[in-house]
Order: C-alpha cells, then sequence, then structure tokens
C-alpha cells in the first residue's frame, strides 16, 4: 500500500490533512453549539482547514520536490491567496451579512422572506495559525509514515 502512496504523497496528503481538520473543526464546533451534521460543512472557526491544507501543500512540495522548485513557488503563492481569502476577504463578506441583517431587523422586514444571513464566515488570526501548525505536523507525520 505505501509503494502506491508514495509516488502521489503531493496530492493525497493535503486532501487528507485537510479532511482530519475538518473533522477536528467539526468535533470543537459541536461541542460547542450542538450536534449538527450541516456544521461538518461549516468555514471559520478553530481551526481553518483552508490554512493546514494550504501549509500541507507548501510542506509536500517542499519535501518531495524540493523548495527550489518552481512548484514549491507556486505552493507558496497560492497559500497566501487561499489563507488570505479564509481571513481578510470571507471577514468583509461577514461583515457585509451583519449589516444587512440589522437593516432587515431595523426595517421589520419579513425574516421568512429574507433569512438571517451567516455573519462568520472568515477565520481569525488564532485559527489560521493553528491551522498552519496542525497542517505542518500532520504532513510531515504522513511523510514520516509514508517514507
Amino acid at each position: 500500500m505505501l509503494k502506491f502512496i508514495t509516488p502521489h504523497a503531493i496530492f493525497i496528503i493535503p486532501i487528507v490533512v485537510a479532511v482530519i481538520v475538518q473533522i477536528v473543526k467539526f468535533i470543537i464546533y459541536s461541542l460547542k453549539h450542538g450536534w449538527d451534521i450541516r456544521y461538518i460543512f461549516t468555514h471559520g472557526h478553530m481551526p481553518s482547514a483552508h490554512t493546514a491544507f494550504a501549509i500541507s501543500i507548501i510542506t509536500a512540495v517542499g519535501y518531495y520536490e524540493g523548495i527550489n522548485d518552481g512548484s514549491f513557488a507556486v505552493a507558496i503563492a497560492l497559500a497566501f491567496l487561499i489563507i488570505d481569502d479564509a481571513t481578510r476577504l470571507r471577514m468583509h463578506l461577514g461583515d457585509q451579512g451583519r449589516y444587512l441583517n440589522m437593516l432587515v431587523e431595523q426595517l421589520n422586514i419579513d425574516t421568512d422572506k429574507y433569512p438571517r444571513l451567516k455573519e462568520r464566515t472568515g477565520h481569525r488570526v488564532s485559527e489560521v495559525v493553528v491551522g498552519a501548525i496542525l497542517g505542518f505536523l500532520l504532513t510531515m507525520l504522513f511523510i514520516w509514515l509514508f517514507r
């Protein structure tokens, strides 16, 4: 089995890491807010699966292809885009949701016709840092297991 996984590790490891971190997020979120299977697909909150995925790609590409390879530079650029989206851009989306929810309340608009928007879609810095640490450590663990 390891002979099958090793050549494809750059592709497989980041996906497995992202799934594991998303499951960890689901467990933490469910402990705080109660059980709902829809939480498995929630965005935001602790830890950032997007960041774990991006850091896992960087780590896997750096290990298997080398840090002097062009694919490593592409992995870093991709990680910057993913992490920026997970933090800054989606936080603005959450702000817009909050403002629209306040507007609907103030104008006494029928909430059945306009349901409440999600106000938390992005990540805090602490969630990104924990996601990055988990992404790196889990990737190194899988690399060690598959060598």
